[in-house]
């Protein structure tokens, strides 16, 4: 099996802790694909978010990680691209079931209400946690709009 290609984006709240997930993304072995930012410089998350959602829309990556202060900000960005299931995760439960229920391919975290020893196990749970399928591939199914 090939290995994944991850996406990564941030804001400026969100950089020490894309720091950390590049850091596991890279010993693990991953393709990243970081489209920044690169500082603690105020910056417009849009800019480093709709990327990621471009990478997964376009098949040139597998799965992303998108970091803010709230985390909330970066999920609503991503989740505008048809092919993103972003989940905004702050404890391993919700990380888990974003996976196993809900096939999310997109981990937003909310870099001021979370310890980067948090940002780190959350990033390796959302990682190795396989969706269930079944009942869930149903649900998932019917996520995109047929607008």
């Amino acid at each position: 099996m090939s290995q994944k290609t991850i996406a990564l984006g941030c804001d400026h709240a969100g950089f020490p802790l894309k720091r950390i997930a590049l850091q596991i993304l890279e010993k693990r072995g991953y393709e990243v694909l970081d489209f920044g930012t690169d500082s603690e410089a105020s910056v417009d998350y849009p800019d480093f978010v709709h990327p990621v959602g471009t990478a997964i829309d376009e098949g040139k990556a597998d799965m992303g990680i998108v970091i803010c202060g709230s985390g909330n900000g970066v999920a609503i960005t991503v989740n505008k691209h048809q092919q993103v299931r972003a989940a905004l995760c702050w404890d391993e439960e919700l990380a888990s079931l974003a996976r196993r229920h809900n096939d999310a391919n997109v981990l937003a975290l909310p870099a001021r209400f979370i310890s980067p020893e948090k940002a780190a196990a959350l990033i390796e749970i959302f990682l190795n946690t396989p969706f269930e399928g079944g009942r869930h591939a149903r649900r998932v199914g019917k996520i995109p709009c047929g607008c």
